[in-house]
This record gives C-alpha cells, sequence and structure tokens, in this order.
C-alpha cells in the first residue's frame, strides 16, 4: 500500500481499520489478538503506530506460542526498542480505552463492516470480491480504471467529419511524429470517434500500453491498462477492400463485435487473421520507423513491465 499512496498520491487516501479475530468467550479465535491490537494503538498514540504492526508481523514466531503474560512482557521489551516512553506505552497497552477499543474493533467489523478475516480490502466503500490477487499491478489497475471515468462521456458523438474531406492525424510521441492518413469514407463513425477524442485531448498524455515487437503496437488508453474504454462503444466498420496486409495499418482493437471505444492499434506486419473482425481506419504514411521504434510490452507476461511510450498530443487536419 506504500506503494500504491506513493503512486497516486493525489487520487488515493489510505485507511487502515483494525480487526481483532478475538472471537467469542464460548468460541475464541486468537487469544493474543485484543493485545496485539492494543499494542499497536498504545505506540501509536507515541506516534510509532506503523512501527509497532511491523515488528507484531515481522516476529510473529517470536511470540505467536508465549501465553499473554508472557506477551505482553515481550511486547513492553519491544516498546523499548523503539523512541518511546515505555512506561506510558505500558499503562496505555492494558488500560480500559484500548480494551474498549479491541472489542469494539471486532463487534465493528462484523457487524457493520460483516468481515470474516483479514486481511480484507475495500474499495470506495466496496469489498474487493475478486479472484484477482491483492498485488499492486491488480490494485493500481482497478484505481487507474475509477480515475478514467472522471474523463469519460456518456454516448459516442454525433457524425461531425465532412466524409468527402481528407483527413490526417498526426501523433507527437516521445519518439517521434506517426502520421496516419485516416478513412472517413470508409469508416465514418470510426474516424469520426477518432476525431472527436483526439480534439478533445484524450490520447494527450497516453502510452503504447502494449507493444508486441514485429506485430503490432496499440495505445488509446488513458488508464494504461487495457481495460479502459470512452466511456460508450459504436459498430464495427468493414470494409472488404481494406486489409491487414503489411505494416502501417491503423484498426479498432475491440473486446467483441461492435465494442470499439478508443483503442486502437498500428501493424508492423501482415495479420490476415484480423480481417473482418478489426475495423480499419486509416494508415501510416509517415513515421513507421518510429512505431518499429516503441518499446516493447507485453502485459500478459507476469512481471514488472518497461514504462509504455508516451503520445504527446495528437494533430488533426482536414482538407
Amino acid at each position: 500500500m506504500k506503494q500504491i499512496t506513493q503512486e497516486f498520491p493525489n487520487d488515493v487516501r489510505f485507511v487502515y481499520r483494525n480487526f481483532p479475530l478475538i472471537g467469542t468467550p464460548e468460541s475464541p479465535f486468537h487469544d493474543k489478538a485484543a493485545l496485539s491490537t492494543q499494542a499497536a494503538e498504545a505506540a501509536g498514540k507515541q506516534g510509532s503506530f506503523w512501527q509497532m504492526y511491523d515488528i507484531l508481523y515481522s516476529r510473529q514466531s517470536e511470540w505467536s506460542s508465549l501465553s499473554l503474560d508472557e506477551f505482553q512482557q515481550w511486547l513492553i521489551e519491544r516498546a523499548g526498542e523503539l523512541n518511546i516512553d515505555v512506561k506510558q506505552f505500558t499503562a496505555d497497552l492494558t488500560s480500559q480505552e484500548l480494551v474498549d477499543f479491541a472489542q469494539k474493533a471486532w463487534d465493528d467489523g462484523q457487524a457493520e463492516l460483516g468481515l470474516s478475516g483479514t486481511p480484507t480490502l475495500f474499495v470506495d466503500g466496496h469489498p474487493w470480491t475478486s479472484s484477482t490477487p491483492l498485488d499492486h499491478y491488480s490494485i493500481a489497475t482497478i484505481i487507474r480504471l475509477e480515475l478514467l471515468a472522471y474523463d469519460q462521456f456518456t454516448e459516442c458523438p454525433p457524425i461531425t467529419i465532412n466524409t468527402a474531406k481528407q483527413y490526417t492525424a498526426t501523433l507527437h510521441t516521445v519518439k517521434g511524429d506517426i502520421v496516419i492518413e485516416l478513412y472517413a469514407d470508409k469508416a465514418p463513425v470510426t474516424v469520426n470517434s477518432f476525431v472527436f477524442l483526439a480534439q478533445h485531448g484524450w490520447f494527450d498524455g497516453v502510452t503504447f500500453h502494449r507493444v508486441l515487437a514485429g506485430k503490432l503496437a496499440q495505445t488509446g488508453d488513458p488508464s494504461g491498462t487495457g481495460y479502459g474504454t470512452p466511456g460508450y462503444a459504436f459498430i464495427n466498420e468493414i470494409s472488404p477492400d481494406l486489409q491487414y496486409n503489411g505494416a502501417g495499418v491503423v484498426g479498432m482493437a475491440n473486446s467483441g463485435a461492435d465494442s470499439n471505444g478508443s483503442q486502437f492499434f498500428i501493424t508492423e506486419t501482415a495479420l490476415p487473421e484480423l480481417n473482418g473482425s478489426y475495423t480499419i481506419f486509416g494508415h501510416v504514411i509517415q513515421g513507421l520507423d518510429v512505431v518499429n521504434d516503441l518499446t516493447p510490452r507485453d502485459p500478459s507476461q507476469s512481471g514488472e513491465l518497461p514504462p509504455g511510450d508516451e503520445i504527446l498530443s495528437v494533430t488533426i487536419n482536414e482538407k
């Protein structure tokens, strides 16, 4: 979570709540759960909550088999390793205030939140129930998609382009310019959406999040996750005379027929298997060398990926 809050300093607030698995007198869970919570809170009164939390977590093997009296003494000794008043810590540790606090944390966790174990993560007030692992990548993906919602649109824009005119789009990237001739007459809905999004700055700062060397380069998702959309979807526009027959063909990415949004890709080779399923709405007339120089990154592979190359802005020209 420290990495997440550092990555999204203006967008994420991390709130920690204790949930000591105390149980009931008839069916107790962990005999040292309450005292562990009290220890962290007692240290927290002197500004050392996380230091005590880390000690409890990293050195659990030292105290898990101790009796309650032995564990209490162990906690007092650990407080001595921190830059806090040990006498005050000892008094706070078993104070009625913190005894009641630990019990209330258990009661509220069950009654208000319906918790059954730890850790449990809530995002925007909703429990994380997905089978997706609780790792940095998954949590960051959810956050980016949540933030994207603030910039999305409610419906596909009305047609404002003139299909009798010629349009080009220049992607100004960190690696150089890529100039695309747009097929307004062949794919008017697609080109109109692309022009609309470009003129509203949708692509500014967006990265090529999926670059399969020698195959294709995909972009158009401000979240960089590969799941982002502009908030609307539109139809496929398939022209039999347009084929993925070489490098520089520009097509719409989708998750099925008529689910087009803002993500698009540029081919680096012929990809005939895409014919008939993905709208072709342009081709590169300048800057194919820039496309070939984009940093390879495959989101389907595990592990840390290199940062994607950024689109600084997009210029639309009409003739």
